[in-house]
Parts: structure tokens; C-alpha cells; sequence
């Protein structure tokens, strides 16, 4: 388990922060949406080869296991780059005209199977929103996809950085 654990935060941050492009943070994360989502790659229900080989034999004790380690990783901090004013208030506009702090709580944490959304890279946000989007990308009975239903994509580009930058020097 640890040796697998260790290919986890290789790409995803030892510390609960990645690094990579378009890889998620995962620290901080609610272990039910890690449980979750861990699932969905084994069963091959999410579209990334990646994940779903590296998911692939876990059992439903490993993914448990997995999330409760990845839930004592701390969550990432507010990004080091300035925030754009413009854009961070456009985005946070969107999250009050959208029931966002509903699911993913008001400061946006994450809660059960919501994922925390501040602080996450801000291009790992964009591509799942998306994905979210264009129905690519599963959700919990739709509801991520009727939710950014009418979004722009610069909407989706506002949002990413508002919740990315949460706390975030002004520029």
C-alpha cells in the first residue's frame, strides 16, 4: 500500500499539492469524494488511462485506505502569482448567482462527495468544469453539468481562477 501510495503523491504532491499541469491537488480533499472517485477509475468510468491503471486491483479497503491517507494531506495553499481583479471578481459574481457554496460549502472546502475547490490549480478547475460541461466528465445525477449549463467558457476561465485564487496576494 505504500509503495502505491507513493506513485499517488509522486504526481498528485507529497505535501497535497501537485505540481503537474492539469493534476489535481488532493490534499484537503473530503474522503468520500476520494472513495469516490477512486471508484470510478477502477471501474474504468472515468476517461483517464492513468488513473484507471493505477486504480486498477485496489479494493474497496484500498480506497478507503487511500482516502483517509490523502484526507491528513493539508490542503494547498492560495497560489504565490497575483490574482487579475477583473477576473477574480467576474468569478466571484458567478459563485453567488450559482449555488456553488451550497454543495461545496461557502468557503469552498468540499464536503462528502464534493470536492474542496479552493486553492485546486486553477487549470485542473477549468478542464473539469469542462469536462462537467460537455458531459465528458461523470457527475452525481447531472448535477455539475446543469449547473454550468449556459456558462461561457469565459465564465468557466473566471471561476477557475476566483476558486484558485481564494486568499491570493491582490495584483
Amino acid at each position: 500500500m505504500d509503495e502505491r501510495f507513493t506513485v499517488c503523491v509522486a504526481c498528485h504532491g507529497a505535501d497535497g499539492q501537485s505540481r503537474i499541469p492539469e493534476t489535481p491537488s488532493l490534499g484537503g480533499q473530503p474522503s468520500f469524494f476520494v472513495v469516490a472517485q477512486l471508484f470510478l477509475f477502477r471501474e474504468g468510468r472515468r476517461d483517464n488511462p492513468v488513473m484507471i491503471a493505477a486504480a486498477k486491483g485496489l479494493t474497496n479497503s484500498d480506497l478507503t485506505a487511500f482516502a483517509e491517507r490523502v484526507t491528513k494531506l493539508p490542503p494547498p495553499p492560495p497560489p504565490d502569482d497575483s490574482t487579475d481583479p477583473v477576473r477574480f471578481a467576474r468569478g466571484r459574481t458567478l459563485t453567488l448567482r450559482h449555488p456553488c457554496g451550497v454543495c461545496h460549502n461557502p468557503d469552498f472546502s468540499g464536503r462528502e462527495q464534493m470536492p474542496r475547490l479552493a486553492h485546486q490549480r486553477e487549470d485542473y478547475l477549468l478542464k473539469s468544469m469542462r469536462e462537467y460541461q460537455s458531459g465528458a466528465r461523470l457527475g452525481y445525477g447531472g448535477a455539475m453539468a446543469q449547473e454550468l449549463a449556459g456558462l461561457t467558457d469565459q465564465d468557466l476561465i473566471d471561476l477557475a481562477h476566483y476558486l484558485s485564487h481564494l486568499g491570493a496576494k491582490a495584483n
